[in-house]
């Protein structure tokens, strides 16, 4: 583990999304003052869900929701873990006025964020802020994933979209998460979910690896770092199939990631994507 992370993860959720606007803020100031960042991107110190230029890759985001799931400009989406907008800011391109859009997310800096920047200018677009515990993001709280019920009807959407949400979970709550998605997805609705997925070849490329990203294994899954136990999760793939069994799901199509050594060029995410049906 590079020292960068090491100090990273010694620090709270808070004091790591305070380090970020502190360091960014000299730039986020100059930005602001000039005119250079677009209304709808976020000061950099405000974002908190990964690397990477935050419109390109927002954009990609749904030009795989819509080649590889079928998303469609009519849809009613839900996006677990929405984050601070990076797929809702271009999804208001997209959805036309049949299509709503649902987001949710633990980080409330980030909901609050959408809601003055997205929400008033696209009213068929809401955020809510859901206040769960997790190691990474938010931990003044002990309301878990695994007892949460989603603040939405049966049957309510045509495709839902988690990027980077069950990567940082533990079974229990993705479990849960799992027969969530199942209740309110229409019956030929469509899941879009990432994860790190321990099959045969990522195994392989784990043991084979002289310092693997995972290197704490256990009988379901393994962790990037057993003191946060919610940083980075692979799950084996007989776990997260028994897991989809129970929950009335199953997999349409795999695309492994490239993070286990596969070719970058080819693959469609870092990530391992699953396209996931009611069964």
């Amino acid at each position: 583990m590079s020292w960068k992370r090491k100090v990273y993860y010694a620090l709270s959720p808070r004091m790591r999304r305070l380090a970020r606007r502190v360091y960014y803020y000299p730039l986020d100031l100059l930005e602001g003052l000039t005119g250079k960042r677009d209304t709808m991107i976020p000061p950099r110190g405000k974002i908190f869900i990964g690397p990477g230029d935050f419109k390109q890759l927002g954009e990609k985001l749904v030009s795989d929701c819509i080649q590889y799931g079928g998303l469609q400009p009519s849809h009613h989406v839900l996006d677990i873990g929405c984050g601070i907008g990076r797929i809702a800011v271009p999804l208001t391109g997209y959805l036309d006025a049949h299509g709503t859009y649902d987001g949710f997310d633990i980080v409330k800096e980030g909901i609050d964020w959408c809601r003055k920047k997205i929400g008033t200018r696209f009213p068929n677009f809401r955020f809510r802020h859901i206040d769960l515990k997790n190691d990474l993001y938010n931990l003044q709280t002990e309301h878990q994933a695994s007892d949460f019920t989603f603040p939405y009807p049966d049957n309510s959407f045509d495709f839902i979209i988690l990027t980077s949400v069950f990567t940082h979970m533990q079974p229990a709550g993705v479990n849960r998460y799992l027969h969530e998605i199942s209740r309110v997805m229409k019956p030929s609705a469509t899941c879009f979910a990432t994860f790190f997925i321990i099959d045969e070849e990522s195994a392989a490329f784990i043991k084979n690896s002289k310092d693997p990203f995972f290197k704490h294994e256990y009988a379901e899954y393994y962790l990037h770092d057993d003191k946060v136990k919610d940083a980075n999760i692979a799950f084996k793939m007989t776990f997260i199939n028994q897991m989809l069994s129970g929950a009335g799901l199953s997999i349409r199509n795999f695309h492994p990631g490239w993070w286990a050594g596969r070719n970058k060029q080819t693959q469609v995410d870092f990530q391992d994507v699953l396209i996931l049906k009611k069964n």
